[in-house]
């Protein structure tokens, strides 16, 4: 059985858990490393369960703990080239990674690794690249995209395969343009490179959620532009518009920012 864990959500840090019997996998490492260790144990897991790290990009709040789970764990890192090259220069990770241990995917290349056959597809971000992950364990597909500046036409059939996903569900776009940022980041976050808001989330999961999709997480909410009940409530009033009952044709949820979420089992 696949099993799936969000160990944080948001620009305090993100890192996604899936482990099957055999092997385990981590999507993102921004989370501080003993904050990491304090968390498995909670589970009764251990960074050890785990067999290598799977980064989406290179900005902080996704890999500030690479650098210590490659060489105090031995775990590989794989992503791009272009997401390494911008990991060697990011200041936050330390220590830097070695050559042994950066391990290179090609965006729309499956990739197999254990129990998992691992796509990485190009999303739209203001990084030095940055990547989706579609995953197939188990008899079934997850599907991860976040820090999605616009969903592209490749997005709309990831989502359509998925069986699981974790989709961004950034901000609220009235709430972002009325708050206290300044324009320049305000157009940055609504921006083509930037993130994806509540509709935009609401109305990709309308048009392309397939009777086979089980369960929705809405990841990667700001702190300052978005709240969990308003993210609830845009997509659960979104959905309904087009005749898609949330909780009935498919679960949805808002992963915490801060704390973990519970373990899920994907059947």
């Amino acid at each position: 059985m696949l099993k799936f864990l969000c160990l944080g959500s948001g620009s305090s840090g993100n890192c996604y858990a899936l482990w099957t019997e055999h092997h385990g996998i981590l999507i993102d490492a921004g989370i501080g490393y003993r904050s990491l260790r304090r968390y498995f144990q909670t589970f009764g897991l251990n960074i050890s369960d785990f067999q290598a790290v799977f980064v989406t990009h290179d900005h902080a709040d996704h890999i500030k703990s690479v650098g210590k789970l490659a060489n105090d764990c031995g775990l590989p890192i794989y992503t791009t080239s272009l997401v390494h090259e911008g990991i060697a220069r990011n200041y936050c990770v330390s220590p830097k990674l070695k050559i042994e241990q950066k391990f290179f995917l090609e965006k729309n290349k499956p990739f197999e690794f254990g129990d998992y056959v691992i796509t990485p597809f190009p999303v739209p971000h203001d990084s030095n690249d940055c990547v989706g992950y579609a995953i197939e364990a188990e008899g079934v597909r997850f599907c991860l995209a976040t820090d999605v500046g616009h969903v592209t036409e490749q997005i709309k059939e990831e989502v359509s395969l998925a069986n699981y996903l974790v989709l961004e569900s950034n901000h609220d776009h009235e709430m972002l343009m009325a708050g206290p940022y300044p324009a320049h980041l305000k157009g940055r976050i609504a921006g083509e490179t930037g993130h994806l808001s509540n509709k935009e989330a609401a109305e990709l999961l309308a048009n392309c959620a397939s009777p086979a999709l089980k369960h929705v997480w809405l990841c990667h909410l700001s702190e300052e532009n978005n709240h969990p009940v308003l993210a609830s409530k845009t997509i659960d009033s979104v959905l309904r518009s087009y005749g898609i009952i949330p909780g009935v044709d498919f679960q949805v949820e808002v992963l915490k920012r801060k704390v973990p979420s519970q373990v899920y089992d994907l059947l």
